[in-house]
């Protein structure tokens, strides 16, 4: 005879989310640690060498923290108002920065002293980059120009005047040709300048919406946008044609950032979110979520942090967690379970055998509804499951028991002869999940069940009693009401697509006569529209 079986659950339980390579790695990311400060973190940005610091550009502060002990290393405030944009240079030991005043000051990372001072744009300077070169630097303004630096002469090498139509939030220096970078203004325009060519702005790009942010990727042929809900990658070598636009986020995006040595894109925006990209197929493979609106973003060297600034001055810092090599008594372990192994594949006789047949069957324990099921006890199994951490955490426990009462039969002799307070918990547990796609189908013939046990037996109609019905009735009634009004979704989905696909087929066949309208048969349009109920 064999054993009994336990119910199966599984087949209730919700699908796991899909876990992928990506989703372990950033899920190594700890807990936040939060800095607070008094206004609107403008930009964040890691320095290139070692250590791993960071700076933060807040208010008339830019401020070098350290990450690790994450306390102020360096706090730059030689500002008279709001600093934008600090940004190291690419081997960390010069800082740029722009300010209110229009002016764009360079600062050493090590004495924190003022080296070069520019002055010459006539509204604030939101971006300044370093070129690929070290020698000179692009400044991006409000008064909708931009000006190109020589960083030892403190003069300026070129002014691209009315370079956009409105303010100029955003740029981009090539990583790899010190002559070519890249603006974005509040115009929804790109420019590309080369500072090589006569006619300096070379190519002139519509985004659709006023520019954020934008960078290039390590190896400089292609470059991305984010302005609005969408992000642009755009192909250089190809004309600067774009390649493929990522709508992911639901308000404006504010700051894009590199990770895992370019091989993923991050963009935070304002609906709290990061996302981030993977650049191979620009599809979205993780999302971060934070509790106010993102507007900067900065990851660290082999993603080691990604820190994010908020509206509201706060600062989030996520560390990747390390995880530590197997050690030598996890390989001592692996060999004695081996030698354990060997020990049992050989009997008495000292002769080997090929496969030993281990018994499991002591571990598989029943649950105490299954042993209420084994002896037929069909109403101590409801109320064994029907318990309130089932009914609230594990629903498709509920589901099963039920399941099997109607597969047996035996449903309605489990809710015959009951108290009210028993049936109304049953009929609230109906009501709450009979919306849901995996329960719908059981818990549907359950509510019948219900039906059939008040049809058959005198009840005492109490107050709760009728209202625990009423509640049955109207999650019936807008379960019904619900399928067809997506019965009628479905027809007129139907007869759109059916519609562009004859006209795509008109177009194709190169006909121009114009099609004759049939009429739909009614009993085929009236199908579309019927509820059938179990």
């Amino acid at each position: 005879m064999t054993s009994f079986q336990p119910l199966n659950i599984r087949r209730f339980q919700q699908k796991a989310q899909v876990v992928t390579p990506d989703t372990i790695y950033w899920d190594r990311l700890a807990k936040p640690e939060l800095l607070k400060e008094h206004t609107t973190i403008d930009y964040i940005d890691f320095s290139p060498s070692e250590p791993s610091n960071f700076v933060l550009t807040c208010s008339v502060r830019v401020q070098i923290y350290n990450l690790v002990t994450k306390l102020v290393v360096k706090n730059l405030s030689r500002f008279q108002k709001t600093a934008y944009g600090a940004n190291f240079r690419q081997d960390g030991r010069l800082l740029a920065a722009g300010d209110e005043e229009g002016h764009v000051k360079i600062f050493d990372t090590t004495s924190r002293n003022i080296l070069r001072l520019f002055k010459g744009h006539k509204a604030p300077v939101h971006r300044a980059f370093f070129t690929a070169d070290k020698l000179q630097l692009a400044s991006f303004a409000d008064d909708k120009s931009v000006r190109l630096w020589d960083v030892a002469n403190e003069k300026v090498v070129q002014t691209y005047e009315d370079a956009h139509t409105d303010y100029i939030r955003a740029g981009a220096m090539h990583p790899q040709s010190s002559h070519m970078f890249i603006s974005g203004g509040y115009d929804g325009k790109i420019n590309l300048y080369d500072t090589r060519a006569e006619k300096a702005i070379t190519h002139t790009l519509d985004h659709g919406s006023p520019v954020e942010s934008m960078l290039f990727l390590p190896n400089g042929s292609i470059f991305i946008t984010a302005g609005g809900t969408q992000v642009r990658v755009w192909d250089l070598i190809s004309g600067s044609r774009l390649l493929t636009t990522m709508s992911q986020h639901h308000k404006t995006i504010t700051c894009l950032s590199l990770g895992s040595d370019g091989r993923r894109l991050l963009s935070g925006g304002l609906d709290r979110h990061v996302k981030i990209y993977d650049v191979s197929t620009y599809k979205t493979v993780h999302t971060l979520t934070y509790p106010n609106a993102v507007v900067s973003l900065g990851v660290a060297a082999k993603d080691q942090a990604v820190v994010a600034g908020m509206v509201d001055g706060l600062v989030s810092i996520k560390r990747m967690i390390v995880e530590s090599k197997p050690s030598h008594l996890k390989k001592i372990r692996v060999s004695y379970r081996k030698q354990r192994l060997q020990k049992m594949a050989r009997p008495a006789t000292g002769v080997p055998v090929d496969h030993v047949v281990s018994d499991k069957s002591k571990g598989n324990k029943l649950q105490k509804f299954d042993i209420h099921l084994r002896k037929y006890n069909y109403k101590k199994a409801l109320d064994c499951v029907c318990t309130p951490l089932n009914v609230k955490k594990h629903p498709e426990m509920v589901v099963a028991v039920i399941t099997e009462l109607q597969h047996r039969g035996a449903l309605q002799a489990a809710l015959t002869d009951r108290k009210d307070i028993t049936i109304i918990r049953f009929i609230n547990f109906l009501c709450k999940h009979l919306g849901e796609v995996r329960f719908m189908r059981p818990l549907l013939n359950a509510a019948s069940a219900v039906m059939d046990v008040f049809e058959n037996n005198a009840f005492a109609y109490n107050k709760p009693m009728i209202a625990a019905l009423e509640r049955l009735k109207r999650t019936m009634k807008s379960e019904v009401e619900l399928t067809c009004q997506l019965l009628q979704i479905k027809g007129a989905l139907e007869m759109i697509i059916g519609g562009a696909l004859d006209n795509n087929e008109s177009s194709t066949n190169h006909s121009y006569t114009q099609p004759i309208p049939t009429k739909m048969h009614p009993s085929k349009a009236a199908s579309s529209y019927i509820v059938i109920v179990d």
